[in-house]
C-alpha cells in the first residue's frame, strides 16, 4: 500500500507542470475559406412547383455560406422529367453548386448518359437550374445509336434528347440524324 501511495504521488508530480501549451492557429486561413458545413454521403433536391427535378448526391460536401456555394467531391446528378421519371445521370469528380442560382457544374471526367443511349463526356458542364439546360464552352463527345459527334460549345435539355455543338469538329454516323440541327 506504501509503494502504490509513493507511485501514486510520483504520478501526480509528474504530471503538473508550470508550462501551459497553447495550441498553434494558422491565421493564413480567411472565414471565407473554411467551410460552414461539411456533409459526407451528401443528396440535394431540385424541385420545381412542387416537382422533383434533380437529385444530387455527392460523397463529400463543404458549404460556404459567405462565398454562397458549395464544393463536391465524387458527384452524380439524377435528372427527372415532368413526370418524375429519371431520364439522365450525370458523373464527375468534383462539382460546385452556386447557392445563389442553385446551378451546378460538373468538373473533371465528366459523363452524362440518358435513357435513350446518348452517352455524353467532356471536361466540364454546367446545369442551369432556371431552364434545366445542359451547357458547356469546352469540348465535347456525344455518342447515340445514331451518330458521334465532337466539337467545342454545346447545349441540350437534361435529357440530352435535343442538344447542339457550336463548333463541331467530327461528326459520324446518318445524314437523317440530330447533326443537320448543327449550328
Amino acid at each position: 500500500m506504501k509503494y502504490l501511495s509513493l507511485i501514486f504521488f510520483i504520478l501526480l508530480l509528474t504530471g503538473c507542470s508550470e508550462e501551459k501549451v497553447k495550441p498553434q492557429i494558422d491565421k493564413s486561413m480567411t472565414n471565407q475559406e473554411i467551410p460552414t458545413q461539411e456533409s459526407w454521403n451528401f443528396k440535394m433536391l431540385f424541385t420545381d412547383l412542387g416537382k422533383l427535378r434533380a437529385v444530387l448526391f455527392a460523397d463529400h460536401a463543404l458549404v460556404f455560406e459567405l462565398k454562397r456555394e458549395t464544393l463536391l467531391e465524387k458527384v452524380r446528378i439524377d435528372f427527372y422529367n415532368e413526370e418524375e421519371i429519371k431520364t439522365t445521370t450525370l458523373t464527375s469528380k468534383r462539382g460546385r453548386v452556386d447557392d445563389i442560382t442553385k446551378n451546378m457544374y460538373a468538373i473533371d471526367s465528366v459523363v452524362a448518359i440518358s435513357d435513350s443511349g446518348v452517352t455524353l463526356t467532356t471536361d466540364e458542364l454546367m446545369w442551369r437550374n432556371k431552364d434545366r439546360k445542359i451547357v458547356s464552352d469546352k469540348f465535347v463527345t456525344i455518342k447515340s445509336p445514331k451518330e458521334q459527334i465532337q466539337g467545342y460549345g454545346f447545349e441540350s435539355d437534361q435529357q440530352l434528347n435535343n442538344y447542339v455543338i457550336f463548333k463541331p469538329v467530327v461528326v459520324a454516323g446518318s445524314q437523317n440524324s440530330k447533326t443537320d440541327s448543327l449550328k
